[in-house]
């Protein structure tokens, strides 16, 4: 279980700034008490083949064109919920803790990163007060440690971290198939610290924020579900990598029980149509938002968030 947090009024404007610039991190908007801003922590590369499973080339590069590597550019897109003294971040992103050979594995671009992000808000990594981990893969949570004075410490130094019991037990002892996917000095160090907090199944964080479990991908991913009376955006995480990951057939082959991401995501798009959701997108590297819609055809993108 987790502490309650005493709720506040609700304020139901809701204000949608336009991009500035052509950049995603200026995107702001208001739910309940939580002013959202979009944080980009760089980008980086993953085979195309692997992040479309049994998608042929000649589809998902209509979208997703690939480099001579055949790797797909991602975007590492976390979300900044603040309210007066609290500022909740949402993922880390890849973090900068890699050797030579991983970078050119992985085509990291940290041109726009995380802490540059956080200092156009006027921001350090000090006044981060909560981090929320969707899950454990290095991609999500490689950001929560850095090194300094040759010591992996916490990045986020003021802040308390949250992930589900069950993820973290996986990743303590993951299978072969996905070892590489979770890097343990991104992690650990926080349970040295006293820093990281088990979170069991679907828990509210507060009045305007609750977790949806999700286990196709790997063992529990928690979604994180911001809502208010008038709005609802859900952080997807790994169900929904990019906007091109829609369509139910789109799922990556990282992705542990493939059946049944199919079937969480049915009903979270379903849901979504119905409720009116806003998908945020953690990795695709031009959409940061999108509602979607169903037709003959099945699920598919409505309007993505550059077009209001």
């Amino acid at each position: 279980m987790i502490t309650k947090i005493k709720s506040r009024d609700r304020n139901l404007n809701h204000n949608r700034n336009r991009f500035a610039n052509g950049h995603y991190n200026r995107i702001k908007m208001k739910i309940g008490k939580y002013t959202l801003h979009i944080i980009n922590s760089g980008y980086f590369g993953l085979d195309g083949g692997a992040m479309f499973g049994i998608i042929p080339k000649p589809l998902w590069q209509k979208t997703n064109p690939p480099d001579e590597a055949n790797r797909i550019k991602l975007a590492t897109r976390n979300l900044l919920l603040t309210d007066g003294e609290r500022k909740i971040l949402i993922d880390t992103g890849n973090g900068n803790k890699w050797d030579e050979k991983s970078k050119s594995i992985y085509a990291f671009d940290w041109t726009q990163n995380l802490e540059g992000s956080l200092k156009e808000l006027n921001l350090t990594p000090s006044d981060i007060t909560d981090v929320i981990l969707t899950h454990l893969h290095f991609d999500h949570t490689g950001g929560s440690t850095k090194i300094e004075s040759g010591k992996l410490v916490p990045t986020f130094p003021n802040a308390k971290y949250y992930v589900q019991r069950k993820n973290y037990e996986w990743a303590i002892k993951p299978s072969g198939r996905d070892r590489g996917s979770y890097m343990k000095d991104s992690f650990l160090p926080l349970m040295e610290e006293g820093v990281l907090n088990f979170i069991d199944g679907e828990e509210k964080f507060d009045d305007e924020i609750e977790f949806v479990i999700v286990n196709g991908h790997t063992f529990a991913q928690q979604l994180v579900k911001i809502s208010d009376s008038s709005n609802t955006i859900l952080f997807c995480g790994d169900l929904f990598p990019t906007t091109s990951h829609i369509p139910l057939p789109y799922i990556m082959a990282y992705d542990l029980q493939p059946l049944i991401t199919v079937e969480e995501k049915k009903k979270i798009l379903t849901k979504a149509i119905g409720e009116n959701w806003r998908i945020f997108f953690e990795h695709d590297p031009e959409t940061a938002l999108a509602t979607v819609m169903k037709d003959e055809k099945g699920f598919r993108v409505n309007e993505k968030m550059k077009e209001i």
